[in-house]
């Protein structure tokens, strides 16, 4: 498991250029799936059958954070604008890959004065990236406007807990991945791998359209409360289990998702935690409006430092979500 968490976070595709992490999920699904197509918007479909006639649709973003290059200076130092929610803060002092030509962020001052007013008040105005090159020329040819970037990271082991850029959702595209290998399932087993999810959940608000599942489960990543002063309106922990969302800020899990994950959970002596995300949301908001309707919730990995350069997992909190939903694809019941 954490070869593969490994294989797909390493991989550098951001919003709006997906490619190169889709073929690698499909290379992982090869032999474990009955088919696959590829949209219009580029958003990944495949599918298991089963035997109810009853569809389930487990989806989760393959996108990541990233940046794009959008002015060169006379001496060769890019200025950039973020693709999704990417604070100057992470990137400051980060590494970041344009196609494989690493840059250091730095940021302005003439004066320490001027330096740490900057700092304080921190925006993409005030921040640029050095690839080395000493003028505008040279600095093109190598990254030219409209380049994208995404951080330069390492993968690290810690154990049970994990560390890397794009766990934000190369995770929940990990436990799919895994619930299409393990599973036999009972309901055709759909799974999406949507693009632009940073951008605006834009490949989910189209992906299930054709499918029209009974029931959607977005997997995603979920914010924490278990670091020194971590919030004290929310209670995620890493390794308390996968989080069973009841509402985030774009949309409420329906009722029948809940309860229908938590008894299963109970039932199977699963671990979990109960979410309410105080900001953010998931592609749950896009399924449950697409065509008349889908039946829609949220399963979520909690996460630290998300959409930093070095997001941490449990990795007992990644197997308990799929134990939980290779459960909901075999069980011999109606979905809803």
């Amino acid at each position: 498991m954490k070869d593969l968490i490994k294989r797909l976070t390493q991989v550098s595709s951001p919003s709006g250029r997906e490619t190169e992490i889709r073929n690698t999920i499909l290379e992982e699904l090869k032999g474990y799936i009955d088919g696959y197509e590829i949209d219009k918007l580029g958003n990944l479909i495949v599918w298991k059958k089963g035997k109810s006639g009853e569809k389930l649709l487990l989806d989760a973003h393959m996108d990541e954070i990233g940046v794009i290059a959008t002015y060169i200076d006379d001496k060769g130092f890019i200025r950039i604008e973020g693709i999704g929610g990417i604070s100057p803060y992470n990137l400051l002092g980060s590494t970041i890959s344009f196609s494989n030509i690493m840059g250091v962020v730095g940021v302005e001052g003439e004066t320490l004065e001027e330096l740490s007013r900057n700092i304080k008040d921190l925006n993409f105005d005030k921040i640029f990236v050095d690839i080395g090159c000493k003028d505008r020329e040279s600095s093109e040819k190598l990254v030219p406007p409209g380049t994208f970037g995404v951080y330069y990271s390492p993968f690290i082991d810690l154990g049970e807990r994990l560390v890397s850029k794009a766990m934000d959702d190369r995770i929940g595209c990990a436990i799919i991945i895994e619930v299409l290998r393990r599973a036999k399932p009972y309901h055709d087993l759909y799974a999406t791998f949507s693009v632009q999810e940073e951008m605006g959940l834009v490949g989910a608000s189209t992906v299930a359209f054709n499918i029209k599942p009974n029931m959607a489960i977005a997997v995603d990543v979920t914010s924490h409360s278990d670091t020194p002063k971590g919030n004290k309106r929310m209670s995620l922990n890493l390794g308390g289990g996968p989080a069973i969302k009841i509402k985030d800020s774009a949309s409420i899990s329906d009722r029948r998702v809940v309860e229908k994950l938590r008894s299963l959970a109970e039932k199977n002596n699963i671990p979990y935690q109960i979410e309410i995300l105080l900001r953010g949301g998931t592609n749950a908001a896009a399924l449950q409006t697409t065509g008349e309707g889908i039946i829609s919730g949220t399963l979520s990995i909690p996460t630290r430092y998300v959409h930093s350069p070095h997001e941490m997992i449990d990795l007992r909190d990644v197997e308990n979500a799929i134990k939980l939903l290779i459960l909901l694809s075999e069980e011999e019941e109606v979905l809803i």
